[in-house]
């Protein structure tokens, strides 16, 4: 099986992830390179009531700069742009930006805003990730990135901690491929280049 056999460069990713997702970011982040020429975004469902340091934790696993944005910012490759508590953060143009809209799936900051925001700046240029989560965010994103011709990969569910985001997307999107989070950052590296990636049959929906 063939991932972008286009050769199209997918230097757009985002990377969404609710209950068991802490781990399964951490695993993806970790190992990208320092050079990695993407730019990342990363939602993660988290209490709006107190501050985790989570961008701290996550610049100690990953090489690249992380960045919790506190308002409107540029867009640079290179970067993972964390979404913070209760914000939405979705990509307008070249820069991003935070709201504080309706909580959507229950939650705020959601997955869904940053996929949809991703697919209408960049379009083939995304791959969309889902990782460990419960319910169903990420979906109409996951819809919106394909539509706008971008990939979708997701956490194999046999691996996730919790299946049902990963699932959901599985069952009502054409998933370009499930992964275990060891082999996805490596597949996203070769994306971000522009590689043809080819995988076993079974990776697939």
């Amino acid at each position: 099986m063939k991932i972008n056999a286009a050769g199209v460069r997918r230097d757009v990713i985002v990377i969404g992830a609710s209950a068991g997702g802490f781990e399964a970011i951490r695993g993806v982040v970790s190992l990208f390179p320092k050079d990695m020429p993407a730019i990342v975004g990363v939602v993660l469902h988290r209490a709006p009531f107190f501050k985790s340091e989570f961008d701290q934790i996550m610049q100690r696993w990953s090489p690249m700069s992380v960045v919790e944005p506190t308002g409107p910012t540029p867009l640079d490759r290179g970067t993972i742009y964390l979404a913070p508590p209760d914000r939405h953060m979705r990509f307008m143009g070249s820069s991003l930006f935070l709201d504080r809209g309706p909580k959507e799936h229950f939650t705020r900051p959601a997955v869904d805003a940053l996929f949809m925001s991703a697919a209408e700046a960049f379009g083939p240029r995304v791959v969309g990730v889902v990782l460990s989560g419960n319910g169903s965010d990420g979906l109409l994103g996951c819809l919106a990135i394909k539509a706008a011709g971008g990939l979708v990969l997701v956490q194999n569910p046999a691996e996730a901690e919790c299946t049902s985001m990963p699932v959901a997307a599985l069952r009502q999107d054409h998933v370009d491929a499930h992964l275990d989070v060891k082999e996805m950052a490596d597949v996203l590296g070769r994306l971000a280049l522009g590689a043809t990636v080819e995988l076993p049959n079974d990776h697939g929906k």
